[in-house]
């Protein structure tokens, strides 16, 4: 019998502008990018949740995934709205495929190691 996996939450900041002027009617580029990562299928233990402001405004859209007290935690920018669900959606689920939150660099897409905003070590650091 195998454990389950730790739950895997990504963060999406629904007030992200991604660029757009603050007078610009619409839907922001941030909560469509929320919306489209809904529909996605998503491993079991991976959550998409809304979040407002991640303070990231001049790095675009911005999404952080965490997941445990064992796994490394992600702040991701510069995405530009529902056009990039499938890359996050690849990244995220790549993500939730590990014990401690680590990637292989050469199995990230090139935005994902060009775009990370903050890496922040787990709750409990291994000896």
């Amino acid at each position: 019998m195998t454990d389950a996996p730790a739950p895997v939450e990504l963060l999406v900041c629904t007030t992200c502008r991604a660029g757009q002027p603050t007078d610009q009617e619409g839907p922001r580029p941030g909560a469509l990018l929320e919306s489209a990562l809904q529909g996605k299928d998503w491993p079991e233990h991976v959550t998409v949740k809304a979040v407002e402001c991640l303070s990231n405004c001049d790095h675009g859209c911005s999404v952080v995934v965490r997941g445990g007290s064992d796994r490394w935690t992600y702040v991701y920018g510069n995405f530009t709205g529902a056009d990039d669900v499938d890359l996050v959606h690849d990244g995220i689920t790549k993500y939730a495929a590990t014990t401690d939150g680590l990637v292989p660099w050469r199995e990230r897409s090139t935005h994902f190691r060009k775009n990370c905003i903050a890496r922040i070590p787990p709750l409990v650091l291994p000896e």
